[in-house]
């Protein structure tokens, strides 16, 4: 007997609805995991159990009053914050001249612009490294700034290229007619529009900054320029006889929780950012 549309819908439909469920429990659950471990002490860490038997908050406790880890963090904020600042300026300006103009070979700028991201961090390792060394920048916050600039840009000017070329040229050209210059322009008419655009892609430099591990392993020596990723794998401790598993689950937790914050606060402004120019009516 053949199934009815009805049926069919409503298969289709729950057929969706699970695979949406088993994406979400997939992305969702490492971190859940991580939650949970982070309040087990000694052998409870090794416990298949999905809820913890009692909120211990040793582990937490541990690793804040760990030598120089909230140094780690406050470096990793001012590294990001810095970084997401000057990429956004830096990449708005470009941006303009990339989307509103023509000039003899502005595509092949363009392409170069986006080969800069198809190279691994691996590839410019050396070549960064005898850079800071140059300008004297190793071991300090402003050589991880340069870096994490250098390896957000391409990607940050390329997408705010695509965005501002969505802004119809009627704006720019009554701009002109009332004699705003293109400084004018840029900040005064293209900058409201397009924070949606902005924050979206402040907020995956922010997120590349705050997460980055081999540049800020190889750039810092101490616990002067040292980030939060490098604390944590520190944390486990040459020479010791058993990982803290507990302490680096709850560092892992601490570090994500501002993230999480970040993304449900601009929540709005990053899904106005990623659909804009999709639908045009």
């Amino acid at each position: 007997m053949p199934l009815s549309w009805q049926t069919k819908r409503f298969l289709r439909h729950s057929l969706l609805m699970l695979f949406c469920t088993l994406v979400v429990v997939g992305c969702l659950f490492p971190f859940y995991w991580a939650v949970v471990s982070s309040f087990k002490v000694g052998s409870e860490i090794f416990s298949t159990d999905l809820l913890p038997n009692r909120l211990n908050f040793c582990n937490y406790l541990n690793v804040l009053l760990t030598a120089g880890f909230g140094k780690s963090l406050a470096n990793s904020a001012v590294v990001a914050i810095a970084t997401v600042v000057i990429v956004s300026l830096l990449a708005l300006f470009a941006a303009y001249p990339m989307s509103r103009m023509h000039f003899k070979g502005k595509k092949r700028l363009l392409f170069f612009i986006l080969s800069a991201t198809m190279f691994p961090q691996v590839a410019v390792l050396f070549g960064m490294f005898e850079l800071l060394r140059f300008f004297d920048l190793y071991n300090s916050r402003e050589g991880l700034v340069l870096s994490y600039m250098i390896l957000t840009l391409p990607f940050t000017v390329w997408v705010l290229s695509s965005f501002m070329r969505q802004i119809p040229k009627e704006i720019e050209e009554a701009a002109i007619m009332d004699g705003a210059s293109k400084l004018t322009i840029l900040f005064r008419v293209f900058f409201p529009i397009m924070r949606p655009s902005m924050v979206t892609t402040g907020l995956m430099a922010f997120i590349t900054s705050w997460n980055e591990f081999l540049f800020a392993l190889t750039f810092s020596l101490t616990g002067k320029a040292r980030t939060v990723p490098v604390a944590i794998a520190l944390l486990s401790g040459a020479g010791q006889h058993e990982i803290p598993w507990g302490n680096i689950m709850a560092a892992s937790v601490i570090v994500t929780i501002p993230l999480i914050l970040l993304v449900v606060f601009f929540q709005r402004r990053i899904i106005t950012g990623l659909t804009y120019g999709a639908i045009k009516g």
